[in-house]
């Protein structure tokens, strides 16, 4: 009878948790039982290991295992318990020397066993080993693959391997001459695989390509100053689309701790490559409106995934033709927008994802697109257009600051010549405007002007005076604002006041920032 231990790591979200796999071995019938909440890629994995360490010369006989996963009241998933398990067993079988079984129970093992033994790579590698080092463990062994995503937490002592053989030899435990061979083709796939890549330099979106839409534009720049929700009105071809995917070109790159947070939620879901380094750059996420509720918000089965509301965290969430998504996926924007995070609650499990993003709609007047401007050439019945524009539903509306209807593009606006500003021009103004906020801000726990709650905008630390709250009030009275729009309004109206660097809010701001909430079309 022998007892072996190593430790794993499980993620529930981006939150991880520690797990100490526990061996046990004992004669009897012949069996291999799992405990402790597996699902069902974990009990899989029972017959991965077997082959797995069939192939390096393990014969089961007459013996019983028993695999614990502690905590036992903690649901475990995915593939990553692969060379845990497998050495695990190895060590309660005494197939290792003691000595190892010291370095097994202080080492943290990711990956997922092929039938041959070679070892693969597994999703959310990055919020994984940083689990084990803030729980203290930064020995920390991964498939070579995930070994430069690996290397990416601060004070792990990561190593690489690609075949179980490897870890078995490094043990102490004895391979047979065709287990040797197999554990060689492995690494030369693996060396084979770690080869340099080449990878086109992808061209950046700038403003500069955009011509004419100087309202958009400077719509665009107060969205990215204080971080709020923008909704573009226009119709086909007035340039909403390039003016989305440029708002990311004007962001301030990413600081060290959102840089983490958003690579781990992109290496959870699987489209991290770690060639790159951390994700600084502020990410775009553009769904097609045919994306279902899960891909948009989160889920799936089992652990819930994240969505794209979160891989866009801190980045800009894009959504063209919004009246075309179903109600039910805009509707599940509103609490994200309002928290910053979204909760996804499955018989799997509950598991909890950041989601701060920027949101974008772009949208045409009505179904055909031509009731711009006058409308003459429009095609639609009014009660078509009320419909078509009335999907977007007024809760969801209330929560987007800036709402422009821009116009097409006219032949003098093309033969004008190119006087566009470039993304780096307008990247500085943008820059100097969060500064600004910031310093403003100092003391509390916001640093965006979209995150400062109305409570305070409308207090005395908000420094409003009695013509700016008449204004305000008067336009609520008329019913061109709820509350939670005097309050945007304000936002925005600080927005402004630090992109001018002013000290103060003025009547011209307030009337700017009204403008910028209520000029988009009304269904």
């Amino acid at each position: 009878m022998s007892l072996a231990r190593t430790l794993a790591v499980t993620l529930t979200g981006l939150e991880g948790h520690l797990v100490d796999v526990e061996a046990h071995s004992s004669s009897g019938l012949p069996g291999f039982t799992l405990v402790g909440l597996p699902d069902a890629a974990v009990r899989e994995s029972r017959e991965r290991v077997r082959a797995a360490l069939t192939v390096c010369g393990v014969t089961w006989g007459e013996q019983r295992l028993t695999v614990n996963l502690s905590p036992a009241d903690l649901r475990k998933t995915g593939t990553g318990f692969d060379v845990a398990l497998a050495l695990a067993v190895l060590g309660a079988r005494d197939l290792l020397p003691p000595r190892a079984l010291a370095v097994l129970a202080r080492t943290v093992y990711i990956g997922e066993l092929g039938l041959d033994g070679s070892i693969h790579a597994v999703r959310g590698i990055l919020p994984a080993v940083r689990t084990a080092v803030e729980a203290g463990v930064p020995d920390v062994i991964v498939a070579a693959p995930a070994a430069r995503e690996a290397a990416l937490v601060p004070g792990a002592r990561v190593r690489a391997v690609d075949h179980i053989g490897e870890l078995v030899e490094d043990y102490g435990g004895r391979l047979p001459p065709r287990a040797r061979a197999v554990v060689e083709r492995a690494r030369r796939r693996g060396e084979q695989s770690r080869e340099p890549r080449s990878h086109p330099e992808a061209r950046i979106p700038d403003l500069a390509d955009v011509v004419g839409q100087a309202e958009a534009r400077h719509a665009l720049e107060v969205a990215a100053a204080g971080g709020h929700h923008l909704l573009l009105v226009g119709p086909p071809g007035a340039g909403k689309t390039m003016l989305a995917e440029r708002l990311p070109s004007i962001l301030p790159a990413l600081d060290a701790e959102d840089a983490v947070t958003v690579t781990s939620l992109h290496s959870l879901a699987g489209t991290f490559d770690p060639d790159s380094g951390l994700l600084t750059a502020p990410p775009l996420r553009a769904p097609h409106h045919t994306a279902t509720r899960a891909a948009v918000v989160g889920g799936g089965s089992g652990t819930p995934r994240p969505g794209d509301v979160s891989l866009a965290h801190r980045g800009v969430l894009f959504l063209d033709e919004a009246p075309e998504f179903p109600n039910g996926v805009l509707d599940c924007l509103r609490q994200p927008l309002e928290t910053g995070t979204v909760t996804i609650d499955r018989v799997g499990g509950r598991a909890t994802y950041p989601a701060a993003f920027q949101l974008v709609l772009a949208a045409n007047p009505c179904p055909c697109g031509k009731a711009g401007g006058r409308g003459l050439e429009c095609t639609c019945t009014s009660l078509q257009r009320r419909r078509y524009f009335s999907r977007l539903s007024g809760p969801l509306l209330d929560r987007v600051d800036i709402q422009v209807e821009i116009a097409a593009v006219s032949a003098a606006d093309l033969a004008r010549p190119a006087s566009s500003e470039s993304s780096a021009i307008v990247a500085q103004r943008v820059l100097r405007a969060r500064q600004a906020a910031e310093r403003r801000l100092a003391g509390t726990p916001w640093h965006l002007n979209a995150e400062v709650p109305g409570s305070y905008l409308r207090g005395p630390d908000g420094a409003l005076s009695v013509p700016l709250s008449r204004r305000l009030m008067d336009a609520l009275e008329r019913g061109d604002l709820s509350l939670r729009g005097v309050d945007r309004v304000l936002r925005l109206a600080w927005t402004l006041a630090d992109l001018e660097g002013a000290e103060a809010l003025t009547l011209t701001h307030i009337g700017t920032a009204l403008a910028l909430r209520t000029s988009g079309v009304r269904p």
